[in-house]
């Protein structure tokens, strides 16, 4: 028997399998007192199964605003949110949590692991609200921890490990679930050099795998491991490069940059 919960969820349409999911016309603003923020307006956006793609932008643009909504953290103001085939805008806060848990893996700036849980705990802890069994769920967690190479410190606490070791915990604990899509805000902002190119190369072997991801990013270097990157300004989407776009824009930025040397004195 269906709860009522179920019962008011949207259908899903068949339609168009190949999109995981759509954004028509969606704009947010944030009210307070009297002032009014407009963070985006009139956001066209798709998404396709197995694609990777990348959100770039000046600080303030909305690129956080527009990955909350696309988690269903934040709700737009106007416009549909369509992830696959339902429509999720007009969803109550319990539904939008039902559908987070399920299909929706977040990778967050600050880790946001739990100090007082093991590795093991915090990957997988999104599987007990699910009211999985322990076997599976034990199964689940050492099978997202061996694809991140960090099984080997399953008993170990967040305190105890790099800043590297924590972010791969924290990609362990968003795939997990096996979610239709992950979700990356800044996955490298806390992280050097070297330990944030082993996250780009972690969430690039992840896609390789048939993972659907979009990360928000202010580093072109690092958008440049996605296929697809969009731009925004101003709360809108402003331009757009593809992957073999990027490359070009980088051997020619890497040209220019070798042809710029004054020529050696002797």
């Amino acid at each position: 028997m269906q709860t009522a919960a179920q019962d008011s969820s949207p259908t899903r349409n068949p339609a168009n399998t190949h999109s995981l999911l759509r954004m028509e016309g969606v704009s947010k603003i944030f009210y307070t007192d009297d002032i009014e923020t407009h963070a985006l307006s009139g956001i066209e956006l798709e998404i396709r199964r197995g694609e990777y793609l990348s959100i770039a932008g000046p600080s303030g643009c909305g690129k956080s605003t527009l990955l909350a909504i696309l988690g269903l953290l934040e709700t737009p103001t106007q416009g549909r949110y369509i992830l696959e085939g339902q429509g999720v805008e007009n969803l109550s806060f319990s539904q939008r949590c039902a559908v987070r848990n399920q299909r929706i893996g977040f990778i967050f700036q600050s880790f946001n692991l739990i100090g007082d849980l093991t590795v093991f705990e915090n990957v997988e802890l999104p599987l007990t609200y699910r009211r999985m069994n322990a076997r599976e769920r034990k199964l689940r967690t050492l099978e997202a921890l061996e694809r991140v190479g960090m099984a080997h410190r399953l008993r170990h606490y967040p305190s105890q490990l790099s800043g590297g070791q924590q972010q791969r915990v924290a990609v362990a604990r968003a795939v997990v679930g096996r979610p239709s899509l992950l979700l990356a805000d800044e996955p490298t902002g806390n992280l050097d050099s070297r330990n944030g190119e082993a996250v780009m190369e972690l969430l690039s072997d992840l896609h390789s795998q048939g993972a659907t991801i979009c990360m928000v990013t202010h580093d072109p270097r690092f958008a440049r491991h996605a296929q697809r990157t969009i731009h925004l300004f101003d709360g809108r989407i402003v331009d757009e490069n593809t992957e073999a776009e990027l490359i070009r824009e980088a051997k020619q930025s890497a040209a220019e940059g070798h042809g710029s040397g004054a020529p050696a004195t002797m």
